[in-house]
Order: structure tokens, then sequence, then C-alpha cells
């Protein structure tokens, strides 16, 4: 529909205000929420995350899309809350305990939510324990940690403890990224998943749900 691909091209220049008010007259026209989010909101934002894959774009441009992003999402969730829409799957988002460093987590998470997450944001300096209760009490099927110093890594394989201990390994999937991490390193801890960069760990995310 043109007005989707409008709608997703003015998302991929960061237009905020033409997202709200092409989001809008796709709701006017009687186009459901759903739709308006993935052929919309979410085409987008895909294609940021592939720009972004590929060096093509950096952080201030993804920064700007989601910011757009979030300008459709303001009349888009009520509605798709009321459907019935559910989120293709629920991560908390965190940088461990002892990190201080949230720019990578943000552009995580926000390509997350452009791809149909639920995201929890712990935040910075997450405990093992706040990891475990966001997938015990608010659903989280994903955690997403994230350290930028090889000192914090340490704080990723104490999660997987704590969550082993509660009896949520494999059940919950466990997702790591930052400058200092590896795939080796994922390997040894026990991660499910590691992600080089914010698209990839939404392919990622996407894959160790089974999407």
């Amino acid at each position: 529909m043109a007005d989707l691909k409008e709608l997703a091209s003015a998302l991929m220049r960061g237009d905020a205000p033409a997202v709200e008010k092409l989001t809008k007259q796709a709701v006017d026209a009687g186009i459901g929420p759903k739709e308006i989010l993935d052929g919309g909101l979410i085409a987008g934002m895909q294609v940021v995350g592939e720009r972004f894959k590929n060096n093509e774009i950096y952080v201030p441009e993804v920064l700007i899309a989601a910011r757009a992003m979030h300008a459709g999402m303001k009349t888009l969730e009520p509605l798709l809350v009321k459907a019935g829409v559910k989120p293709v799957g629920t991560i908390a988002m965190g940088t461990v305990r002892g990190d201080l460093h949230d720019i990578g987590k943000n552009l995580v998470s926000m390509m997350m939510r452009g791809n149909g997450f639920k995201v929890i944001d712990l935040g910075i300096d997450v405990t093992p324990q706040k990891f475990v209760e966001a997938a015990k009490d608010q659903g989280a099927n994903l955690i997403g940690m994230s350290a930028l110093l090889t000192t914090t890594m340490p704080s990723m394989k104490a999660t997987i403890d704590e969550l082993q201990r509660a009896g949520l390994l494999g059940k919950v999937k466990v997702l790591i990224g930052g400058a200092p991490v590896t795939q080796r390193y994922a390997s040894e801890i026990g991660a499910d998943g590691y992600a080089p960069d914010a698209a990839s760990a939404v392919d990622k995310a996407k894959e160790l749900i089974g999407l």
C-alpha cells in the first residue's frame, strides 16, 4: 500500500512529524494497526537496521529513526493493545553490574522495539537478581546483557548462574553483546547467543525464540 511505503520512507529519513501524520492518516483510512506496524514502522526500521549493519549509516541516524518510530507508536500502541496484538517476544535489556555504559544497550532496545519486541529496560549496573526478577515477574522470554568493560564481563556469567539456580535456564534465552564480548566468551559461559551489533541482535533474538 502506497501510504505504508511512504510511512516506511519517512521513518527511514527520521522525519518524526511525517511519521506521526502518516500513521494517523493510515488509521483514519481504516488500515489495521498491526498492518500499519508491520508494513510501515517495522518495514522502515528493518531497512535502518540493515544499513546500520552494513556501515551505511551510523548511531545518530539510528537514534533519529528510532525517535520517528516512537512518534508513530504513540498513536498505534493503544490500538494494538485494544486489538489484542501481542509482541513477538519480551526481552529484559540491561548493562551488567558495575558497568555504566548504555549507548549500545539503548541502540539494541530501540532496534528490538522497532521489530515488534516488548522491551523491559532495566538500565545500567543491573544485578543478576534483577535480570532473574524480570524473567520471573515480568514474563521476559529473553534476557539481553551488555558489557563494555572486560572487568564487568564476569557479571554475565553470574547472571546465567543465577538463572540456573532459579530454574529458568533454557526457558529464558540469554543474548549477550558489547565491545569486549565475543562468540567464544558466549559459548564459555553458556549464553544462548552473541551479537556484534544492534541489527544482528534482533536477528539472533528472533532465531532464539523460533521466529
